[in-house]
């Protein structure tokens, strides 16, 4: 079963982790990632860019529109995100427990619907 896991990052923590801290945080990072590749429960990682970065799209009635970021009010920002495969939410948990990022923010875990398109 896959689970995508969504890593938040405080507002209130940005910017107040030492240099060494983030380093560690970023080697701690590639270590777990290589660790659940090794296993095959890594199937994607990624960090994101800040959210001022960011544009929503939205198409009405055939007209797009767009927002520049940051385009919601929030302390919490989506950081970066992990696609895994475990057999079941427990065990989900126990993969997202190790996450680095879960120290100093918080990891939304979901499990993947498999779409399939209607007969």
């Amino acid at each position: 079963m896959r689970f995508v896991c969504l890593i938040y990052n405080s507002a209130d923590v940005d910017g107040t982790l030492t240099a060494s801290e983030t380093d560690d945080i970023v080697r701690d990072h590639f270590r777990v990632d290589e660790e659940l590749l090794r296993d095959g429960t890594l199937i994607h990682a990624d960090a994101l860019e800040p959210p001022e970065t960011a544009v929503v799209l939205r198409v009405r009635n055939s007209e797009l529109s767009t927002t520049d970021g940051p385009y919601v009010e929030t302390k919490e920002h989506l950081a970066g995100l992990y696609v895994i495969d475990a057999p079941d939410m427990e065990t989900a948990k126990a993969v997202v427990a190790r996450i680095p990022c879960a120290r100093v923010g918080a990891v939304e875990i979901r499990p993947v619907r498999i779409l399939t398109l209607p007969e």
